[in-house]
């Protein structure tokens, strides 16, 4: 297999002693606290999939305490929503409420709805396709207020199924209570104990701008491929600083996918990349190492600096791959922004030029999909 792949030419062994025993059990026993008819089951009484680190100061944050004065004010401050993070459980109930209290008291962005920004976002596995099932999409909050208490789903049949439910992109959780009918089943299930791939990336990997938590091509990526996924963008601040390379390097994951360039720029790139990726290789000798080049902005046709930019972005990156290539690295690889995001970048794949919509999301899913699967040998 060639290293610049055609398209576009590891759970964590940081994980501390105090949970790792559990994670061996598929699920654990949770008591409820019961109310109006209502079994209302803590989510933070079961660990959450996609979370890398266990020390984390709120307990729905993406990275670990000791990161705050560490990384910058800004990663530090994003590094407390939940993008990526999910609950998972099984039930019997025909309907689910939720009880939550969020972060940030602004539930929706300009350019992106208050279900991509501040939603939970519902699937639930359906085991009539397959024996193993197939994840189908199955409700989303529509958030109006940061605390709320509502019906996400009602009328189902009362049959045992399993349900992810993911957390917001762009908020913060600071309560999340799941609630079914009192005497209906209920089973806290624990995360998959399966080496993670961690992205790391900026505005566009966490999560801009897709209608709903499930839609982000690190979910879609995550259910594809039946491996949890680490969403670490964090928007408008990848910049590949070393602080944040050597918490990334305390992981284990399966494959790192580096995607921080349209945050950049070729200057940075040329200054910070090269040491960024040698932080990790040098803990992580052989675990493949993805570099993704800047996506193409969908209406660069039309405007020159933004080709230029990248242009700039992607030979950047390729130099640092052919770096590494060139010391014998055989685990490092480039996936250039060709057809990234689909052959016909001038159409449809984003709302703002550079942000994905939801078509864009599928297409960059199927672009790191293609790619993935023969690194992972899946």
């Amino acid at each position: 297999m060639q290293k610049i792949l055609p398209q576009c030419r590891c759970l964590i062994a940081a994980f501390f002693a105090a949970c790792a025993a559990a994670l061996f059990a598929e699920d654990v026993d949770v008591t409820p606290t019961v109310a109006d008819g209502i079994a209302w089951y803590d989510a933070q009484n079961w660990p959450v999939e996609n979370k890398a680190w266990n020390d984390t100061a709120r307990y729905f944050a993406r990275l670990p305490g000791r990161a705050e004065g560490v990384v910058t004010g800004s990663v530090w401050n994003l590094s407390q929503h939940s993008a990526g993070e999910l609950v998972r459980f099984r039930t019997n109930a025909p309907a689910i409420r939720l009880k939550y209290r969020l972060l940030n008291a602004q539930l929706d962005f300009p350019h992106m709805p208050a279900t991509g920004v501040s939603g939970l976002d519902l699937y639930a596995l359906d085991k009539n396709d397959s024996d193993s099932g197939t994840w189908k999409w199955a409700a989303c909050t529509q958030p109006k207020s940061q605390e709320d208490n509502v019906e996400l789903i009602g009328g189902m049949d009362p049959v045992m199924r399993d349900y992810m439910l993911y957390l917001p992109l762009y908020n913060g959780v600071d309560a999340l209570q799941i609630g079914v009918p009192e005497g209906a089943e209920f089973h806290a299930v624990l995360p998959r104990t399966d080496r993670p791939i961690l992205y790391y990336g900026t505005s566009i990997a966490h999560g801009g701008c897709a209608s709903r938590p499930g839609n982000a091509y690190t979910a879609m990526l995550s259910r594809r491929l039946d491996i949890p996924v680490l969403n670490l963008g964090f928007s408008g601040s990848a910049q590949m600083e070393p602080e944040l390379a050597e918490l990334f390097a305390e992981l284990d994951p399966v494959l790192f996918v580096l995607d921080a360039s349209p945050n950049m720029g070729p200057d940075l790139i040329n200054a910070r990349a090269a040491h960024f990726v040698q932080i990790l290789r040098d803990k992580h000798p052989d675990t493949p190492i993805l570099l993704v080049a800047d996506r193409i902005y969908s209406n660069s046709w039309i405007i020159p600096w933004k080709a230029e930019s990248n242009r700039a972005n992607e030979a950047a990156v390729r130099g640092v791959y052919d770096q590494f290539i060139a010391a014998g690295d055989k685990n490092i690889y480039f996936l250039t922004a060709e057809n990234l995001i689909g052959d016909d970048i001038d159409k449809d794949s984003t709302m703002d030029s550079s942000h994905l919509n939801d078509l864009g999301m599928y297409r960059m899913t199927d672009s790191l999909e293609r790619v993935i699967r023969p690194i992972l040998g899946k």
